[in-house]
């Protein structure tokens, strides 16, 4: 269990004030020029000795993103921070918004100067109004403090934070998209490459990282690499923020080192199971577009990229999400697939065409009325979306679908012999 000493987010309760002066009483702001002073290079090496990987659900090596930027260009360089947080069961980056906003902006500056970004953008999900108000509030706390703008913090290094609302459409997490939405166009994922690290904001290079990866950078570069990689499996270091939600006693978000043990994520943060572990069903461990794990695998899966992985699941967001055995599984994933159809962009046809098909199946599978080779050809056609689209939009919207079949067939077989016995009996 992570000891409090060793928690970057000191404030993701809202305990404590969101701006400046409290802030400052944290840590935060403390000595980030110096941290600059170590030059472009020495930042970059350092967040690869952290083994970070995003926060946002990819897990691609934060340090190894960076390095990507071109070190030469005759066009400017951007940082696009993702605060657009639309995937269901995930809530982390609205509370680091809400109550902890300077770190954002302190990470966001550091990030920015090692990769020679001098304008960053903060694209937030719409419907975050008050993460929004208390986000903008810490910007203007900090450049009248003299901590962005010209001359940041004192540095030499010019830099400008620009606070995006979005629209509230899903697809705009993917970053593509988001850069698409920041242009003033349709938000629909690109075609890579050209990379945005080659060709990104405005053609030009761009780095788009989460709220969370951001949030970590300053307490890392204060601690070391070797801190932060200290914590958790070999590829699955450092601490996380997981949100649990759904059947259990106690809601919340916590950090928690990565690769705890779900069981002890559940019972010691989360107040347990509601009803008693033996009343559990099932957890969706990364969100809404990670498969399910059934109760029976719950217990020992480790909360880590791999750990995940193992069990044909993802860490994805750490939106831990508990149902227990008064779920209605089946329907609890046709509400899933609706939404994913909801949130398509339409531009990949087996996307388009696919997520309404796997919908329309499912209503009949929930209700019953279906046949039981059907389940089968559910299953082909999630396979026939997955990794066939632009995005990763395609294969969210089969996961759920693939997990409910894997565990929890036979479920569904009784949902149709049940409705043909209603039938029959009609008769």
């Amino acid at each position: 269990m992570l000891q409090d000493k060793d928690r970057i987010f000191t404030n993701i309760f809202g305990w404590q004030g969101y701006g400046l002066e409290d802030a400052r009483k944290r840590g935060d702001w403390d000595g980030t020029a110096a941290i600059l002073a170590r030059g472009r290079d020495a930042i970059i090496d350092e967040m690869k000795t952290s083994n970070m990987r995003g926060r946002g659900g990819a897990g691609f090596p934060t340090g190894m993103k960076w390095s990507f930027m071109p070190k030469n260009s005759d066009k400017p360089h951007y940082l696009v921070i993702n605060a657009d947080e639309g995937e269901p069961g995930t809530c982390k980056d609205r509370d680091i918004l809400r109550h902890e906003p300077h770190k954002l902006l302190e990470g966001a500056l550091i990030a920015a100067f090692a990769m020679g970004a001098h304008a960053a953008y903060i694209y937030v999900r719409g419907e975050f109004a008050r993460e929004i108000k208390h986000l903008q509030a810490a910007v203007d706390q900090a450049y009248e403090a003299g901590l962005l703008g010209k001359n940041a913090c004192g540095s030499g290094f010019d830099f400008d934070l620009y606070v995006h609302a979005g629209a509230g459409a899903y697809i705009v997490g993917e970053e593509t998209a988001m850069i698409e939405s920041l242009e003033g166009k349709k938000g629909q994922p690109r075609n890579k490459p050209p990379f945005p690290a080659m060709a990104g904001l405005y053609s030009c290079p761009t780095t788009v990282n989460n709220v969370e990866t951001l949030a970590s950078v300053p307490t890392i570069m204060r601690r070391g690499g070797a801190w932060f990689a200290g914590f958790g499996r070999p590829k699955n270091n450092g601490t996380k923020l997981f949100c649990i939600s759904g059947h259990v006693n106690n809601p919340c978000n916590v950090e928690e080192e990565m690769g705890i043990p779900l069981r002890e994520l559940i019972d010691k943060h989360a107040g347990g199971v509601r009803g008693g572990w033996d009343n559990l069903m099932c957890v969706i461990p990364g969100g809404s577009s990670t498969p399910l794990i059934p109760a029976n695998e719950c217990a020992d899966a480790l909360m880590d990229f791999d750990g995940l992985r193992d069990l044909k699941s993802a860490l994805g967001t750490a939106g831990v999400i508990v149902m227990d055995k008064s779920t209605d599984i089946i329907k609890a994933i046709t509400r899933l697939s609706k939404f994913y159809m909801h949130e398509s962009c339409g531009q990949c046809t087996p996307c388009r065409e696919g997520t309404g098909w796997m919908w329309r199946l499912m209503e009949r599978l929930n209700a019953g009325n279906a046949r039981f080779e059907e389940i089968d050809m559910l299953i082909d056609v999630s396979k026939q979306i997955e990794g066939h689209t632009i995005c990763a939009h395609g294969d969210a919207s089969a996961w759920p679908i693939q997990g409910l079949v894997r565990n929890y067939r036979p479920l569904i077989e009784d949902r149709i012999r049940a409705y043909a016995g209603i039938l029959q009996a009609a008769e």
